[in-house]
Parts: structure tokens; C-alpha cells; sequence
């Protein structure tokens, strides 16, 4: 596949050596052509110089065959734009950008760009690791809407079969990651002594999921 970077900061450097190193041809657009220093010297695709929502621009970088669009720049107005370009001009459907003000993400999300809120994710992250296990979620849709949460529970619970931990605590298994394996649980999978369990759920119930599965089952009857 050939794939179009707009933004050759760290972010936008380090997708296209990985794009790059799994076989896809690359090719990065940056205003400032002093930004492409960081990029290996053994870097293959095309170095591009100008903005990503510039029409002869994106042609230079292969927009007209390029099977995806990534708007990773410094400007969260660039970002949209670009986005917008490269899949309503040029018709490419994996488009996504980065935006540092997650308040707009819903907005973008409703223009059918799909978005990485960098403050929020940095910010989720961080949390994960000073807070106890379950206050925070692995991933959220960029409205807050729904999230991907890693949950505690009570050793009460091994032995329950997930249909059955999810009558109780009202939510999905979204999978469960066992002696360091994903596993996709069916209906009937029992909870084992050392699984993690991962839901999804409507974000404004995790308080309500935490607090059920913290508890022994018994202990809420």
C-alpha cells in the first residue's frame, strides 16, 4: 500500500520508518524541509515540501494512488483540513488525524474523520499507571461515549461464567487476556484465577461496573 504522512515530527517520522520497514511504500509532506532530518539516512520514500492541503502537494506525494492519508502535524486546523481533502478530492477511504484539542474531536467525528485526541490519550495513559487497575480506560471513541476499560474483580467472580458476570454487572467482555493471550470469550467461558478482563461499556457506567465487580457475588444479594 502506498500511504501519505502529512507531519515529519516524531510522530509522523517514526510511522513512516514503520510503515516503511512492513513493506509500504511512504511518502511524508512537511512545510519545513529541515523537519525531514528526521528521517534514516537509508529512508526510501518521498520527501515532499509544502502543506498536506495543497492539491499539487498531495499529487507530488502519490495522494491519486495512496491507499490511506495520515494528518499527524502540529496544526489541529492543518489536520482536518488535509483529512478532509485527501478523502472528499482524492476519494482515499483510511484516513485519519491527530488533533490536540479533544473538545472538537465529536465535530470531526461527525465529518467522517476518524481522530486521535493526543492530550487525551497521553493523559488516559498516564492515569493508568497512578491510579488502581479499572479507573481508567484502555480507549474511548473520541466523544467519550463508549470505552474499552480494563476492570478489577473480586476473586468471588472466578469460576463465573461470562454470560453470567455479564447478567450481573450489566456490561460486555470484550476480551480477556489470559497467561499473557488474548482470548475471545464465548458465553460459557469460565473466569480463571489470574485472567484480565477487559469490557466495553457506555463510559458513564464504569463507576457502576467497577463497584459490581468488586464485590464477591454473593455479597450483593
Amino acid at each position: 500500500m502506498h500511504i501519505v504522512i502529512m507531519g515529519c515530527g516524531r510522530v509522523g517520522s517514526t510511522l513512516a520508518h514503520i510503515l516503511e520497514d512492513s513493506g509500504h511504500s511512504v511518502a511524508i509532506i512537511d512545510r519545513d524541509p529541515q523537519a525531514f532530518r528526521r528521517l534514516r539516512a537509508g529512508f526510501r520514500g518521498r520527501r515532499v515540501t509544502g502543506v498536506g492541503f495543497d492539491r499539487d502537494v498531495l499529487e507530488e506525494a502519490g495522494i491519486e494512488s495512496a491507499g490511506a492519508y495520515v494528518a499527524v502535524s502540529s496544526g489541529d486546523n492543518s489536520n482536518i483540513i488535509s483529512a478532509r481533502v485527501a478523502r472528499e478530492t482524492f476519494g482515499v477511504d483510511n484516513v485519519v488525524a491527530r488533533i490536540y484539542d479533544s473538545r472538537r474531536a465529536e465535530v470531526y467525528q461527525r465529518l467522517g474523520i476518524p481522530t486521535v485526541a493526543t492530550v487525551r490519550w497521553t493523559a488516559d495513559q498516564i492515569l493508568r499507571r497512578v491510579l488502581p487497575e479499572g479507573a481508567e480506560p484502555l480507549w474511548r471513541d473520541p466523544t467519550g461515549t463508549v470505552v474499552l476499560a480494563e476492570v478489577a474483580y473480586h476473586p468471588g467472580w472466578i469460576g463465573t461464567r461470562i454470560r453470567d458476570l455479564e447478567a450481573e454487572a450489566g456490561t460486555r467482555t470484550a476480551f480477556v487476556n489470559r497467561m499473557g493471550e488474548t482470548l475471545l470469550p464465548k458465553s460459557d467461558t469460565v473466569l480463571q484465577e489470574g485472567d484480565i478482563l477487559h469490557v466495553m461499556a457506555a463510559g458513564n457506567d464504569m463507576d457502576r461496573i467497577n463497584k459490581v465487580l468488586s464485590g464477591a457475588p454473593e455479597e450483593r444479594h
